[in-house]
């Protein structure tokens, strides 16, 4: 069985206890609700504070849970109504293109998969989701690297591997290459993260029209390519599923 952390235990109870029962708790009720010393409570506590998960009500000197578990809760609910939103249209592009379709996010200098519609034949698959991505090679993490300024930092302050023999290395090269994502509004990478598969991503907007998150379908090449040109039609069901999506987070015609 897995050794567990001990103090990531610990403030996971008082996390817990804080969420349920009285909106404040003062140092002696939490230390003895969890059977811990004062002293130790409080080092759980103080560092809880530091990290905003919790606060301390200055008359009282009660503590209440912070705001930074509210954004990381109202982020995972926004990825889980990102994915909610995408599924059938992700399904529909899928049938559309004949490709596996995907829906990524941006996570950790990366791309994180959320979503994963299988290519519509009896070809043998593997279930992608929770998979990490590049963020410089391919289209998904083109497309936040383009539309998303956090997602830009982070892929202009990472390293810029080469992958394949076709992977963009130069940040000056691949921050040209943003430019006319943003311009046509999708990204390609054709060979540049596996040898032989090309892919297509557009950005989803959300209600403000801000990046959440990005769509694509990645194939061979033979199959996405039509001599050395991307086919328009992948290129514009792929527009048309992220314009739908957006459309249904609130983002209205764009």
């Amino acid at each position: 069985m897995a050794r567990t952390i001990q103090s990531l235990e610990r403030a996971a109870a008082v996390l817990r206890l804080l969420a349920g029962g009285e909106r404040r708790l003062g140092l002696s009720d939490i230390a003895s609700s969890i059977g811990l010393a004062k002293a130790t409570a409080h080092g759980l506590l103080r560092t809880l504070q530091q990290e905003g998960f919790v606060e301390q009500d200055e008359e009282s000197g009660k503590y209440q849970l912070g705001a930074e578990l509210l954004r990381l809760g109202n982020s995972y609910l926004d990825v889980h109504e990102l994915r909610a939103r995408a599924l059938v249209w992700t399904d529909d592009l899928a049938r559309a293109s004949g490709e596996s379709a995907y829906l990524g996010v941006l996570h950790q200098q990366g791309v994180l998969i959320v979503h994963h519609v299988f290519r519509p034949d009896d070809s043998r698959q593997v279930l992608e989701v929770g998979a990490m991505r590049p963020l410089h090679s391919t289209a998904l993490g083109k497309v936040l690297a383009a539309f998303d300024p956090v997602a830009y930092n982070e892929v202009m302050d990472g390293r810029f591997e080469a992958i394949t023999e076709l992977t963009v290395t130069d940040p000056v090269e691949f921050d040209k290459g943003l430019e006319l994502v943003r311009v046509r509004g999708w990204a390609s990478d054709v060979g540049e993260t596996w040898d032989g598969v090309a892919s297509i991503a557009a950005p989803i907007l959300d209600r403000r029209k801000m990046p959440v998150g990005a769509v694509g379908i990645a194939g061979a090449v033979e199959r996405m390519q039509s001599g050395h040109e991307l086919r328009p039609q992948l290129i514009a069901a792929v527009r048309d599923c992220a314009r739908s999506v957006s459309r249904d987070l609130g983002a209205g015609r764009f």
